[in-house]
């Protein structure tokens, strides 16, 4: 049983990843969350009005957030009866990445899936506040679609790695169960000055070929200091349509998120992107 959780907004964007998932998941038998978190809303309409009458606005966003779920979840019954599906349906009065990180938690949740960015979809930045917030500090894999992307079958999946971590299997099954029901191909993409593993990179490479046994896999070594020219030009020269990379301490990953922005690594993300968090759970 998969179970997905996806955080929306009512944007455009949030819908997008709704069709994702929901495609992307169409052979699981799944549990689907939709959650809305509103405070922001609330708290922002706050400052203009007097204490007395915030518990009715609460109560009015609440009500609001409820019948845009109901809207939304007979928008997803009308493009993807399935079966396998259950929808279950979320509004609460709170932060968004503290909201998604106590769901997480309390119903064991497989993957969140979440548009790049939100309502205000800046055209200048590769991901939104809210998505960068829930991929740093989410105890579980991240999935974020862009908005533009429409095509939900992954063939080619890029998967950089330094063969430094010890990976978990439960994140891998997950990568490893899109790619076979796709028939995807996934490549393992190593960037180095030095030609050798050590024993540790071997024994961590190993552990990956025997997690992706059922799949079609390749190992690539590019000699270069530059990881990020690397996944960009692979990703140009190779139809690939979906990067995974690990967020861990002190990894690429870890380093680029904890920029102000993105954009001044030079990371070039236009396609999904799956981010496994490496956490024990």
């Amino acid at each position: 049983m998969r179970k997905v959780l996806i955080p929306i907004d009512f944007s455009e964007n949030s819908m997008n990843a709704i069709k994702y998932a929901t495609e992307l998941f169409k052979y699981d038998r799944s549990e689907i969350y939709l959650l809305h978190a509103f405070s922001e809303s609330v708290y922002e309409d706050k400052a203009r009005l007097a204490d007395s009458v915030f518990e009715e606005l609460q109560q009015k966003a609440l009500q609001k957030a409820k019948d845009n779920l109901e809207e939304t979840e007979k928008q997803i019954l009308s493009f993807s009866p399935n079966p396998k599906h259950n929808i279950h349906t979320i509004a609460e009065f709170g932060l968004l990445v503290d909201s998604v990180n106590d769901w997480v938690e309390k119903e064991n949740i497989d993957v969140v899936v979440m548009g790049t960015k939100g309502e205000t979809a800046d055209k200048k930045i590769t991901f939104g506040s809210n998505t960068l917030q829930v991929i740093k500090y989410v105890k579980c894999p991240v999935h974020a679609i862009p908005a533009v992307y429409g095509d939900v079958h992954p063939k080619n999946i890029l998967f950089p790695t330094d063969y430094q971590l010890p990976y978990k299997r439960r994140e891998l099954k997950l990568v490893s169960s899109i790619a076979k029901c796709f028939v995807s191909k996934v490549d393992f993409l190593y960037v180095s000055k030095f030609p050798s593993l050590s024993l540790r990179q071997q024994d961590n490479k190993k552990f990956l070929e025997a997690s992706f046994c059922d799949n079609q896999i390749n190992f690539h070594q590019k000699s270069g200091t530059n990881v990020t020219k690397a996944i960009n030009t692979f990703i140009i020269e190779n139809p690939i349509d979906m990067l995974v990379m690990v967020n861990t301490r002190h990894s690429y990953l870890e380093n680029i998120l904890y920029q102000s922005t993105i954009e001044k690594i030079g990371l070039k993300i236009d396609i999904p992107f799956l981010v496994l968090q490496n956490l024990p759970r």
